[in-house]
C-alpha cells in the first residue's frame, strides 16, 4: 500500500480509552523496578484514568484495583493459549481464579478478558492460529458457566496488519488473504456475544519501517496532503486506518461490531523519530482529536481508545527496536515526561506519582584515569548494556551527544542502577568509580532507580536476561574512536 501502509506494530503494555464513560490505559509491568501496584492505581485516579488493561492477570495489580472503581480488562498471555485452547477445564480454572475471585472478594471491576496480545502478527509465523479461536472459545464458555457471560466480555487484541487494502485507500479494506476465514470466524463469534473488535494501530511504526511515510500524515495537526477516498477526505493515519477496518467488517457483514482500539501511543527514545516533541505532539493531538468526539469519516461519535502506554518498561525485548522501552507517557519512576492534557484533571496536566521512594543519589561512572582504548573498556561496555538498558545512547537518542567518555558512564551507571547500587555492580575493571555528582548532562539524565518492588514473587534484578552481546561496530560507536 506504499506509503498509506498500515504497518504491523511490534508491540505490546499501557494506552487510554475515551468514551463517555471516561479514558483508560494499558499498564504493563516488564520493568527492572516496578513502582508498587498501590502507587501506580493512585496515578490512574490522579490522572482521571477510568479505563485499565492488563497483559496478564497479576495478582497485586488486580488486588490494588479493588474497589478503585476503574473498569479492568485483564490478558492471557500467548504463551498460555495452547492450554486454554485444549481445555475447557484450564479456561474454566483460569477464570474461577483471575476473573470470579476478585469480582466477588476483591471487588474488581472487570469488564473484559484479553485472550492473547497480537496473536496474528506476520513475524510469528503462523505460531498462535489454531490456537487463539479455541481458547477464545473456551474462555468465553467458561465466562457463560460462572455467570459472567453478560458482564466480562472476550476480546482478542490485534494488530492492524490482519487487514489490509487492496487498493491502498480505507474503502478497498478487507482481511488479511491467507486469515481470511480465520477472522471472520472470530468475528462473528464476537458479534454473537455481544464482544468488541480490539486493534492496534501505530502510525509510528509505519515512520520507523518506511522511510518514504510522510511524517506529516502521522500527526493530527492537518499539515500534511489530505487523502482522498472516493468523497471521504482523510487528513491523518489514525482515521485512515481506523477506517479501513470498518471498511473490512463492513464488507464481510459485521458493519455495527464495536471497536476498540487496544493501543496507540509514541515512543520518546531509541529512535530519531522516537522524542519527547513528537510524542508530545502526537498524543495531545491524539485526545484533542478524540476528546472532540467527533470519530472518523466511517464512525462518528466516541471511540475507545488506549494509548501506549502509561509507564516505560526497561525490560522489554528491543528486537521490534530500541524505542519498545520508551512508550510511556510517565517514565520509571511515574513522573510526566511532558505536558499532556487528557480532559480529565483541573490543572490539564499529567500528574506524577506519589510517595516514591528512591535509591541513594550515587552512580557508577568511568574513572576519570582510564583511557577509551583500555581493553577492559569495550567488553565492560558490552556487558553493562547487554544486562541493562543503553537504548537512550545511540543517533538521535536523548543522550547521542555524549562523548566516548560519557557513553561508557551511561552504561555503567545503568547495570549499578539495575543490580540496586550493589557496590559489586560498579567493579568494572580498573575503569569505573562510584560518585555521588550527578552525571546527567543536557537531556541526557543518568538516572537514580526506584528503591525495588517485588510483590508476590521474588525478583533478580539485574538477571532478567542473558547478556546480549553488542555488534563490535556499535561498541566503537558508543567509544567513538571509529
Amino acid at each position: 500500500m506504499g506509503w498509506l501502509s498500515f504497518s504491523v506494530g511490534l508491540v505490546s503494555l499501557w494506552s487510554m480509552v475515551f468514551t463517555v464513560s471516561g479514558i483508560g490505559a494499558n499498564w504493563g509491568t516488564q520493568c527492572s523496578h516496578l513502582l508498587p501496584p498501590d502507587t501506580v492505581v493512585r496515578l490512574l485516579r490522579d490522572n482521571g484514568f477510568q479505563r485499565i488493561k492488563l497483559f496478564d492477570a497479576d495478582y497485586d495489580a488486580l488486588r490494588a484495583l479493588g474497589k478503585s472503581g476503574i473498569e479492568v480488562m485483564v490478558g492471557i498471555p500467548n504463551d498460555m493459549l495452547l492450554t486454554m485452547a485444549s481445555s475447557v477445564k484450564a479456561a474454566e480454572k483460569w477464570v474461577a481464579k483471575n476473573v470470579s475471585t476478585h469480582l466477588t472478594t476483591n471487588n474488581v471491576n472487570i469488564k473484559y478478558v484479553a485472550v492473547g496480545n497480537e496473536p496474528f502478527l506476520e513475524t510469528y509465523n503462523g505460531s498462535f492460529l489454531k490456537t487463539t479461536f479455541p481458547a477464545l472459545q473456551n474462555v468465553q464458555s467458561a465466562l457463560i458457566k460462572a455467570g459472567l457471560g453478560t458482564t466480562v466480555k472476550v476480546t482478542v487484541p490485534l494488530n492492524a496488519d490482519v487487514y489490509e487494502s487492496s487498493t491502498g485507500y480505507p474503502s478497498g479494506g478487507d482481511f488479511r488473504a491467507d486469515i481470511h476465514d480465520l477472522m471472520l470466524a472470530i468475528v462473528k463469534f464476537l458479534s454473537d456475544n455481544g464482544a468488541p473488535f480490539t486493534v492496534n494501530i501505530y502510525p509510528f511504526i509505519s515512520l520507523y519501517t518506511d522511510e518514504n511515510f510522510p511524517v506529516e500524515y502521522a500527526f493530527f495537526d492537518e499539515k500534511a496532503t489530505p487523502v482522498t477516498d472516493g468523497g471521504t477526505t482523510y487528513y491523518n493515519m489514525f482515521d485512515a486506518n481506523y477506517d479501513t477496518l470498518v471498511w473490512a467488517l463492513q464488507k464481510n457483514g459485521f458493519g455495527n461490531l464495536p471497536i476498540i482500539v487496544g493501543e496507540i501511543g509514541w515512543p520518546t527514545d531509541g529512535d530519531r523519530n522516537a522524542n519527547i516533541v513528537y510524542a508530545q505532539r502526537f498524543n495531545q493531538g491524539f485526545m484533542t482529536h478524540i476528546l472532540g468526539g467527533k470519530g472518523t469519516p466511517m464512525r462518528p461519535g466516541a471511540v475507545d481508545v488506549y494509548l501506549f502506554s502509561l509507564i516505560d518498561e526497561d525490560a522489554k525485548s528491543v528486537q521490534p527496536g530500541n524505542f519498545e522501552r520508551h512508550w510511556g507517557i510517565f517514565n520509571y519512576d511515574g513522573s510526566a515526561k511532558y505536558q499532556l492534557n487528557l480532559g480529565a484533571t483541573n490543572s490539564g496536566a499529567l500528574v506524577a506519582a506519589r510517595g516514591v521512594k528512591y535509591l541513594d543519589r550515587k552512580w557508577c561512572v568511568m574513572k576519570p584515569s582510564a583511557k577509551l582504548d583500555d581493553p577492559d573498556v569495550s567488553p565492560s561496555v558490552s556487558y553493562a548494556c547487554g544486562l541493562a538498558d543503553c537504548t537512550t545512547l545511540g543517533y538521535g537518542t536523548s543522550c547521542g551527544n555524549l562523548d566516548g567518555r560519557g557513553n561508557v558512564s551511561y552504561a555503567f551507571n545503568s547495570y549499578y542502577q539495575r543490580n540496586n547500587q550493589l557496590d559489586g555492580a560498579c567493579k568494572f575493571p580498573n575503569v569505573s568509580m562510584i560518585t555521588k555528582t550527578d552525571p546527567s548532562v543536557g537531556s541526557c539524565k543518568f538516572p537514580v532507580m526506584i528503591e525495588p518492588y517485588y510483590g508476590g514473587t521474588e525478583r533478580t534484578v539485574g538477571s532478567l536476561q542473558k547478556p546480549v552481546i553488542l555488534a563490535s561496530g556499535l561498541i566503537l560507536f558508543l567509544l567513538k574512536i571509529l
